[in-house]
């Protein structure tokens, strides 16, 4: 049976307040990017390990969590303060109450996180790499050494991530990259949020090491580069009941159909089917795989020419490319 494997390093224990007629009901769950992209999978039929840390009364906690929804952990157990956060969405929006990331991952565990994940990545059919709960949970370098070692075992490797880890990882050079176009103009990748930087910004992705790329871009169609050709994405508008866990979705969604032997770009219409019904929805990472089969087929690809909306696209030679990779 397909397996994936997901680098979670630092799941959060999630607990949210919602409206009922009797009075407010208090929900727990396991949360967080990692966890998210376990549950659509499994919802897909995918066997799925996570590989985790999990500290204190907050880890004991998400173990039973994630233990009842069939999501198998291997995990180091340690002592601390773990991730996580109180919601209250009575009026029907997140409002953050408490939010903590939980304490940074020692070198020891972390060392031994490494392994267990090199282990059980070494076996399985495809890699997630997602990001922790907060910045100083764990070193970005660690995200080039897994990504690298991965790749020279031959295994197929996702990342969903920004920033420091982002360049870590395609260092080590990555089979799909998935990110959003407000990451990219965080990360000073473009300075404006228009569809000819968006995929010069691509381009340089490729160029740093991922094969695949894929940026999602709130309501507008996201944006795909694979086999040097550009395709635009366009999913139905579905009402929103919160878009939270909508781009993890899509990751899994990807990850679930290029386990199973699909073409990329058969892997993001799933993808892009199982991101749009999550919008309608507000448990995260969840959703009904008969109707994410049904919007598949309302899933539009195009090829977009050189010319785009905003202008022609620049001819940039080998050398430019070369100096901007450099740059970044």
């Amino acid at each position: 049976m397909t397996e994936v494997v997901i680098f979670a390093p630092s799941p959060v224990l999630t607990v949210t307040v919602e409206d009922h007629p009797d009075g407010p009901e208090v929900h727990l769950h396991a949360g967080g990017q990692g966890v998210w992209q376990a549950r659509m999978l499994l919802r897909m039929g995918v066997q799925v390990a996570m590989c985790s840390v999990l500290t204190g009364e907050s880890g004991r906690m998400l173990r039973h969590l994630l233990d009842d929804e069939g999501i198998r952990v291997v995990s180091v157990d340690r002592h601390g303060r773990g991730g996580a956060y109180i919601h209250d969405r009575r009026n029907g929006e997140r409002v953050r109450i408490v939010e903590t990331g939980g304490e940074p991952i020692s070198r020891h565990d972390l060392d031994e996180l490494y392994g267990l994940t090199l282990g059980e990545g070494l076996s399985a059919d495809l890699v997630i790499l997602s990001g922790p709960a907060s910045d100083h949970a764990l070193p970005a370098d660690v995200y080039r050494r897994l990504s690298a070692d991965l790749k020279t075992a031959g295994r197929r490797v996702i990342v969903d991530l920004a920033g420091k880890r982002l360049n870590a990882a395609l260092a080590g050079g990555v089979s799909l990259v998935k990110v959003s176009d407000e990451e990219l103009l965080a990360d000073g990748r473009i300075t404006e949020n228009v569809t000819r930087q968006v995929i010069e910004a691509m381009r340089v992705l490729k160029a740093q090491g991922a094969e695949t790329v894929i940026v999602t871009r709130s309501d507008k169609p996201l944006l795909m580069l694979t086999n040097g050709k550009v395709s635009e994405v366009t999913t139905p508008t579905m009402e929103v009941a919160d878009h939270t866990g909508a781009g993890d979705s899509l990751t899994a969604g990807v990850a679930a159909s290029l386990a199973s032997g699909a073409s990329v770009e058969e892997a993001i219409t799933l993808g892009a089917a199982a991101g749009a019904l999550n919008v309608t929805r507000h448990g995260l990472g969840t959703g009904d795989p008969e109707t994410i089969a049904k919007l598949r087929l309302l899933v539009k690809v195009r090829t977009l020419d050189p010319e785009t909306t905003t202008g022609r696209m620049p001819v940039v030679s080998p050398s430019e490319l070369a100096a901007r990779v450099e740059e970044t």
